[in-house]
């Protein structure tokens, strides 16, 4: 092994006290979270390992919301979750998540948490918070509202000299516009907010502008380019509008010929007694890359996939 690969396990180990520290310090219990379970969600983006009939674990979100739901008011999970396909420099098949949830609070709680985590733990400071809509126009100069149509998107999109996939759905469309045209131009830390509808899943509607979801995401800038770190929500408890979107999720799974998951029902039960709350899900590989300078996952990791 490596010797400057030996200082960051070392320095990932304090890393792992430090984030531990850090939620002790502010009354979070700390959860253990299933490793298989019965649906490991529906979101196109996410392709399960199978373990006879369950899955291994690609989020414990599922399994902290009906926590929630029991009464509990702010948990944190920091463990191992898995998905396929997950290869490249900043991508591996297992990997470490942190998830925090705090009842009764919105996004805005959240992400103010994750500032100050980033401070704990020796991380980038001067966050600054745009809404995709202005972060489209500055970036790409094409203001994404998220109530447009399908041809409606097409064409704003395409009057502004961007790139268009030749096939493709609404989300398509925008994260077509996304990669090439805003995240590579993020120069600071950003944390951008109120996500167009179509693109969430989990998110709760944003009061007074139903054109956009509470969901937030932040990144930063590293040595190999910009670094995404968490994806958070003020989370949907309707569990009528929830099973909606699942359903929509799934038919879009059975379209394009990916694997369709069983949707969670102890889940759904959950939200009838979940109150408001907010929540995020962080990569706490991509913060060692972000923290100890790295330029690909495996130097901060023990093993990579290829090498097992």
């Amino acid at each position: 092994m490596a010797s400057d690969r030996s200082v960051n396990l070392r320095r990932r180990s304090d890393l792992n006290r430090r984030i531990r520290q850090f939620f002790e310090e502010r009354d979070f219990v700390e959860i253990e979270a299933p490793i298989l379970v019965p649906s490991p969600g529906l979101e196109l983006h996410l392709d399960a390992f199978a373990v006879e009939n369950r899955y291994l674990i690609t989020s414990p979100e599922y399994q902290m919301k009906r926590l929630l739901g029991a009464g509990m008011q702010r948990i944190y999970s920091l463990g191992k979750v898995f998905r396929r396909g997950e290869a490249g420099r900043h991508h591996n098949p297992e990997f470490t998540m942190l998830e925090w949830y705090r009842a009764n609070a919105g996004w805005e709680a959240i992400a103010d948490d994750f500032e100050a985590l980033m401070a704990a733990v020796g991380g980038p400071s001067g966050w600054q918070r745009l809404s995709v809509a202005e972060a489209t126009r500055r970036f790409a100069g094409v203001r994404v509202e998220g109530d447009e149509d399908l041809e409606t998107l097409r064409k704003k999109i395409d009057g502004a000299g961007r790139r268009l996939p030749s096939t493709g759905d609404w989300s398509d469309l925008f994260f077509t516009l996304f990669l090439d045209a805003v995240e590579p131009r993020i120069d600071r830390p950003t944390i951008l907010y109120d996500w167009p509808r179509p693109l969430c899943a989990l998110a709760r509607e944003k009061p007074g502008d139903s054109r956009v979801v509470e969901r937030f995401e932040a990144y930063a800038p590293s040595p190999d380019g910009v670094l995404e770190l968490c994806n958070g929500f003020g989370e949907l408890t309707d569990a009528a509008e929830q099973r909606r979107r699942l359903e929509a999720d799934r038919d879009q799974r059975r379209k394009r010929g990916l694997p369709e998951y069983p949707i969670d029902e102890k889940f759904l039960a959950a939200l009838a007694a979940m109150p408001p709350s907010g929540g995020v899900a962080l990569g706490v590989d991509r913060l060692a890359m972000l923290l100890f300078g790295a330029r690909e996952i495996r130097e901060v990791l023990a093993f990579a996939d290829d090498e097992l």
